[in-house]
């Protein structure tokens, strides 16, 4: 373990020009779930009724402290599977130096446990300026936590780089590495897919037929309960569609495909029907979240400005609606890294295919096509079963309010949500014109 610790210091050492972005990558998501972390110790830390001049009051009592550490809580789950497309990703360009080692004598799950302690180790680096940047964020405020918080805050800097390199490892393991610098992943297996579907799409409506008619039932301490089980089966239903819609659809359009672009998109959903899944497993999660968000967000500012007399501090809500916002917008953001990052990763892999493409005669244009379709068709059926199960939070939501007001403005958030997953894969675009060009063939 000594030695394996040792390699992966001195590759995170020597990193090229062509991996700082990288390394610099998941620094930045170590240093992000660092930030969220400490923020929200910091945040539940705080002890009993207090006044504190931030946020109209929303600090000041132990209820909202706690929903507010939750939210930060929360955020982790994004950065994480971002810290699992950095590396995937970073084990594709360290394929040549994973050769060696494989021709020196060591085994593939060395190569991956190496591949983990380099990304605890840049993951070290972030979370330590994340402690750093934080701890002046607090002096800066005057905010001084208890010595239990500071004790915290250590383990905190210790357990992001541990759990990353955990993530690492799991994200890897499918990876394996041969003596002549070629990674393939092995598919996983297949048989039950069809079985878990029907299943999830029966807990799925038994679940949202509860939630509406229980309110008016009597039975609306359970809505709570089945709003979280309703968001978390309809992202695992929204995962399987996107496995489950690229392998259908690859298998249909691999034979009916007239243009180019598609038969080559067609291709790749065929081969590998499930790569997408693990890119979108946050990314869809996060559509619900925010589909329902905006919901709810819409029905509760009606009902509070609707009244007959509203409350007399009406920032102490909506400060804590747009601070909620704020959550599921920077969730959103760190998962559209994530896939572009994944999106990067799919075009780097298979770089000697695309470079045997270009120099069949393949125009670059039709290979950019193809790399945007293979991220749109899979994912816009599981944005609308994503974007169904949040309309179904917020719509039990308004009949439990009763004002008869029903936004339509959630509806667009899937569409917008894959608007952005386009522009998104298109940032590996450029990657793609570099990693297609002919003379590639000369490296592989």
């Amino acid at each position: 373990m000594k030695a394996d610790i040792r390699v992966a210091w001195i590759l995170a050492r020597a990193t090229g020009p062509r991996e700082r972005w990288r390394t610099s990558l998941t620094a930045l998501g170590a240093l992000s779930a660092t930030g969220f972390a400490l923020a929200a110790i910091t945040v539940a830390a705080i002890p009993g009724q207090v006044s504190i001049p931030y946020a109209h009051g929303l600090l000041d009592r132990p209820g909202e402290r706690a929903g507010i550490a939750l939210s930060l809580v929360l955020l982790l789950i994004p950065v994480l599977a971002f810290l699992g497309q950095c590396a995937r990703i970073g084990a594709v360009h360290r394929d040549r130096r994973t050769a060696g080692m494989r021709l020196a004598g060591a085994t593939a799950r060395q190569v991956r446990r190496i591949a983990g302690a380099e990304s605890a180790l840049v993951c070290l680096a972030g979370s330590v300026t994340g402690f750093g940047v934080f701890t002046v964020l607090l002096a800066v405020t005057g905010h001084t936590p208890r010595p239990l918080a500071w004790a915290a805050f250590g383990a905190v800097v210790i357990l992001v780089p541990l759990l990353a390199a955990a993530v690492s490892v799991l994200a890897l393991r499918r990876v394996i590495s041969s003596p002549l610098g070629h990674f393939r992943r092995t598919a996983p297996g297949r048989g039950r897919g069809r079985v878990l579907g029907f299943l999830l799409a029966a807990l799925l409506i038994a679940t949202a037929a509860l939630l509406v008619l229980l309110p008016r039932g009597g039975g609306a301490a359970l809505v709570p309960l089945l709003v979280l089980v309703l968001v978390l089966l309809t992202g695992a239903g929204a995962l399987w569609t996107v496995g489950a819609s690229a392998a259908l659809i690859g298998r249909k359009l691999t034979h009916r495909a007239k243009h180019p672009a598609v038969l080559i998109a067609a291709a790749r959903l065929a081969h590998d029907p499930w790569a997408a899944a693990r890119t979108h497993a946050a990314l869809l999660l996060v559509t619900v979240v925010g589909v329902a968000f905006t919901g709810v967000r819409g029905v509760l500012l009606a009902e509070l400005t609707g009244r007959q007399y509203p409350p007399g501090n009406l920032a102490f809500y909506t400060t804590g609606i747009d601070l909620a916002g704020a959550a599921v917008l920077i969730a959103l953001a760190i998962s559209l890294c994530g896939l572009a990052v994944g999106a990067a990763e799919s075009v780097a892999t298979r770089r000697s295919g695309l470079a045997a493409q270009a120099a069949a005669g393949v125009p670059h244009r039709v290979l950019a096509m193809a790399t945007l379709l293979e991220t749109a068709l899979p994912l816009a059926p599981a944005l609308l079963l994503a974007g169904a199960g949040g309309a179904v939070v917020y719509l039990a939501y308004a009949a439990v309010v009763g004002n008869g007001f029903v936004p339509l403005l959630p509806l667009l958030v899937p569409f917008a949500v894959h608007v952005a997953c386009l522009l998104a894969a298109a940032t590996s675009l450029p990657l793609l014109r570099r990693v297609s060009n002919p003379a590639e063939l000369r490296f592989t």
